[in-house]
């Protein structure tokens, strides 16, 4: 997984609310459980409008997206973050994620940060009045920035730690392989123990 400290991009201001999963990668995408290979497939139905965020020439490169209200609910597959992240995005920006959606994001390494509605709203206007608008997400110190605005965000320490050393959980848990094998034994000698059953004559 790759770390995540500063990153610096352009915006998509995708002004839109409530978008589930199934708009983010449509299920006909979704045969296969690799994790690359989706970008064709995120937001499918919507990018035959020209009017639409991602088909405009001014918003290619962008790596945040900016989203609307409750971004990511419905079903809970993982191929819309994936399809996200194949095509480029490193960090969303919402005032609400569904619940399931944010879980898998920071799992696999998706930065989801959640921020007042009003900032969003401004991020949007800047995004939309100059798409060389850069923002940057410090994920050290907890801010987005872009010109004088800056906004603070809050994430678990531990996701926070994960994600700016690059490791997914079980690569965090293995960081303490000798501890763990250090308890185990030590845990072995209070462990209950059973004697060999003797036969009695009958």
């Amino acid at each position: 997984m790759e770390k995540f400290v500063v990153h610096t991009g352009t915006a998509a201001p995708l002004r839109r609310s409530d978008i589930d999963t199934d708009q983010i990668i449509p299920g006909r995408f979704c045969a296969t459980h690799r994790r690359s290979g989706y970008a064709d497939g995120l937001f499918a139905d919507w990018r035959s409008d020209p009017d639409f965020v991602l088909s405009q020439d001014r918003f290619a490169g962008a790596t945040v997206l900016l989203a609307g209200e409750n971004f990511g609910c419905g079903s809970s597959r993982e191929h819309a973050v994936w399809a996200l992240q194949n095509y480029g995005f490193r960090v969303v920006i919402s005032p609400r994620f569904a619940d399931i959606f944010r879980a898998n994001s920071l799992l696999a390494g998706l930065l989801t940060v959640t921020l007042p509605t009003q900032t969003v709203d401004e991020l949007w206007r800047r995004a939309e009045r100059d798409p060389a608008t850069e923002i940057t997400v410090d994920l050290h110190r907890l801010q987005v920035r872009t010109g004088e605005l800056v906004c603070g965000f809050e994430l678990d320490g531990e996701i926070q730690a994960r994600l700016m050393a690059g490791v997914d959980q079980i690569a965090a848990t293995l960081r303490h392989a000798d501890d763990i094998a250090a308890y185990e034994l030590r845990r072995r000698a209070l462990l209950p123990r059973s004697t060999q059953a003797k036969i009695l004559p009958t």
